[in-house]
């Protein structure tokens, strides 16, 4: 009696906890009872026992096990349900053997299923096994033989997202040669031959497939890619032509927004996001990408508009919308606004961000210490999210002119995270500022034992040297090696052009501080470049440069100070 009893009771247990693959097919019972039935399977304690492990491996995270307790599962029950969820935790554990099990006992318990034979497919080119996927193919398309237009359009791009171009190449042309009169089978074709750069060869399949199927999207906006690829100055002309006679063709309009996004003309680009926004007027990633276009054009509230249309459609990732909206909102010097959209971002990849700006909002308004319990209340999931926390209350704190406290807020954070990289970058460059050169000097030697390639730090620590006048030689060994990793970073450019001059190397130092400034015009390079020129008595071009820096940055000190130096 005692069996039985524990029996009835794991079984309850477990018809409580079931997902999806059984929980829809079960009637509870209505009284105790040794086994219970469910469907075609019987619920013997071993049964419950798999299943137990299997769902208690998923809860701790521990997916292998989880994957092959639900195999082993599968495997004794014979039930489809069950070997199709066994697939979809062997592919979340990303045990690949695990997963063609599954799909093959799925598949044999259920052979005219196309959700199986997808699966069998899709994990045969995921393998690397193309071929082996054919007759799968085959069998599909004989039990629902008006999917093959479909079937070839989702095998295209399944084989597209291969590492190998032509992998699926032998595939396709066999299963195409059973469909001569399909539009679908002639584009899939035409991909294959575009991706493995056979121009020509897809070229013919797109005539073919104008042929079958005039107009069509998807046709217009390969050849005008492939046009982009062999002759460029036909595919403007060609996609401009084609969307002038079909005003309502997403796909080619879109690939011809791009385009010009790529070239940065933004006025034009929005225009065409703008025509697919009406064409789609529900497609929320059309709004989100016409507002970014109106963010790159300064528009702020066109973006906000087509931001908050985004979110009323349910973009799959409101929260980074709604970091956008606050930063604009910031912008219009609406900061209320902004508070809210910041407030309304919930835990995920931009909650921490929305977070920071809050509370620099906060701080910008009078309220520092509001913001800074803000930050210390926010809960975070990592270390890594603390520490991000931690930089943000020195910054905002060294930004109101409080920098012996932000000093004591990295110092904090690294008494207990020793060999964290951005707290010891930050703690460095205000240990420097304060006139602490060997707490800054050691941060960064540490930082560079815990990543030797850092360019930044590189950049830091040559910087220092050389503006204190110190250990020459090594700054620019430093530098160098900065460079090597950045070549063309403006601000390691100017610190190596600091040190040659320190050095006398006056020439070599106007080179490189001449590559600096015309890749940035910060004020700082520009008052170490009219230093340089000065130094080799060109007052003009000297008198010059700091009219011109002056006049972009008129409150910049150091600029000032050199300015005033050499009157």
């Amino acid at each position: 009696m005692r069996v039985a009893m524990f029996e009835w009771f794991v079984a309850v247990g477990m018809l409580g906890m079931l997902s999806g693959a059984w929980a829809s097919d079960v009637a509870m019972p209505q009284k105790p009872q040794s086994a219970t039935e469910l469907g075609t399977v019987t619920l013997t304690p071993q049964i419950v026992y798999e299943y137990l492990v299997a769902e208690v491996a998923i809860q701790r995270g521990v997916w292998p096990i989880a994957s092959e307790a639900y195999l082993k599962l599968a495997k004794d029950t014979a039930d489809p349900r069950i070997a199709r969820r066994a697939l979809e935790v062997a592919l979340q554990a990303r045990q690949g053997g695990d997963a063609r099990q599954a799909a093959e006992l799925w598949l044999a318990k259920e052979p005219k299923s196309i959700n199986a034979l997808h699966a069998e497919i899709d994990l045969l080119i995921d393998s690397k096994q193309p071929m082996a996927a054919l007759p799968y193919l085959r069998q599909m398309l004989s039990i629902h033989p008006g999917a093959a237009g479909g079937e070839f359009l989702e095998l295209g791009n399944l084989l597209g997202e291969l590492p190998d171009k032509s992998a699926g190449d032998e595939l396709i042309r066999t299963l195409a040669a059973d469909y001569p009169r399909l539009p679908e089978a002639h584009l899939a074709l035409a991909q294959v031959d575009a991706r493995n750069a056979r121009f020509d060869l897809a070229m013919k399949e797109l005539d073919v497939v104008d042929t079958l199927k005039p107009g069509w999207d998807l046709s217009a906006k390969l050849h005008f890619e492939v046009l982009l690829k062999t002759v460029p100055d036909a595919a403007e002309p060609f996609v401009r032509s084609y969307l002038k006679q079909h005003a309502d063709a997403p796909e080619a309009r879109l690939a011809y927004a791009r385009f010009l996004l790529k070239q940065n003309r933004l006025i034009e680009a929005h225009d065409q996001f703008a025509q697919l926004v009406q064409t789609l007027p529900g497609n929320a990633l059309m709004q989100v990408a016409s507002g970014m276009v109106s963010l790159q054009m300064n528009d702020l509230p066109a973006a906000k508009e087509a931001f908050i249309h985004a979110l009323q459609l349910n973009y799959d990732n409101p929260g980074l919308l709604e970091l956008y909206l606050g930063q604009i909102a910031e912008a219009l010097k609406q900061d209320n606004e902004a508070g809210e959209w910041y407030l309304a971002v919930k835990p995920g990849e931009q909650f921490i961000p929305a977070q920071i700006r809050y509370a620099d909002l906060l701080a910008r308004q009078g309220k520092l210490d509001e913001a800074r319990a803000r930050l210390h209340a926010v809960t975070t999931e990592s270390d890594l999210e603390r520490v991000q926390l931690i930089r943000a209350e020195a910054e905002i704190l060294h930004n109101v002119g409080q920098a012996g406290t932000a000093y004591k807020v990295l110092g904090d954070g690294l008494a207990t995270r020793p060999d964290s990289v951005g707290l010891l970058y930050d703690h460095a460059m205000l240990a420097e500022t304060l006139g602490h050169l060997d707490v800054a000097e050691r941060d960064l030697r540490h930082l560079l034992v815990l990543q030797p390639n850092y360019a930044q730090a590189l950049n830091a620590l040559g910087y220092i040297y050389a503006d204190h006048n110190i250990h020459l030689n090594e700054a620019v060994e430093l530098l160098r090696q900065a460079l090597a990793l950045s070549p063309n970073d403006a601000f390691i450019l100017d610190s190596m052009g600091w040190a040659q001059f320190r050095l006398g190397n006056l020439p070599e130092a106007e080179i490189y501080l001449n590559r600096a400034y015309s890749t940035s015009q910060d004020p700082e390079i520009a008052a170490h470049l009219g230093e340089v020129l000065w130094r080799q008595g060109k007052f003009d071009a000297t008198k010059q440069l700091w009219k011109a820096a002056l006049s972009a940055s008129p409150d910049n000190a150091v600029l000032q100070a050199a300015a005033e130096k050499f009157k």
